[in-house]
């Protein structure tokens, strides 16, 4: 399972006309699924992502994470994370999980981050989506679990 977090100011996902999902601060999560991901990778990866230190404390140094600033976390399904890109000029998706499998670990993931407390927003499954954001530093880390 693979994580690109972005620390933002503010991220939303639009689908067709509506927006089904937006935050002000805090992290916007594009979650890959890979073939055989378990429920022990998806909550590594989650342990990680709320974890992780990218906001900056009093001394303005990256020390503080996603829960001890006050943020939320917008969650996007990509599964363009999980490509071979290492031959050729187009990406393989052999790796990736089967749509049915991403969208069960997706939703796994979603409401484990929603049980830990932080708020949670997120895109639409398998939906042609317009991410837009604005990336604060800019700040942007590769999870993998």
């Amino acid at each position: 399972m693979i994580a690109l977090i972005q620390r933002v100011s503010s991220a939303s996902v639009v689908v067709g006309a509506d927006t089904v999902g937006a935050i002000g601060p805090g992290l916007l999560v594009f979650l890959g699924v890979e073939r055989n991901d378990t429920k022990d990778n998806a909550d590594k990866l989650l342990r990680k992502v709320l974890g992780y230190r990218v906001f900056a404390d009093d001394a303005d140094k990256m020390n503080l994470n996603v829960q001890q600033v006050g943020g939320s976390l917008l969650v996007v399904s990509q599964f363009t994370l999980a490509a071979d890109t290492n031959s050729g000029l187009r990406p393989s998706f052999s790796s990736a999980g089967s749509p049915a499998e991403a969208e069960t670990w997706y939703d796994y993931f979603v409401s484990a981050a929603q049980a830990s407390g932080i708020t949670t927003a997120t895109g639409r499954f398998a939906a042609d989506m317009q991410v837009s954001l604005v990336n604060d530093g800019p700040v942007t880390f590769w999870l993998q679990a």
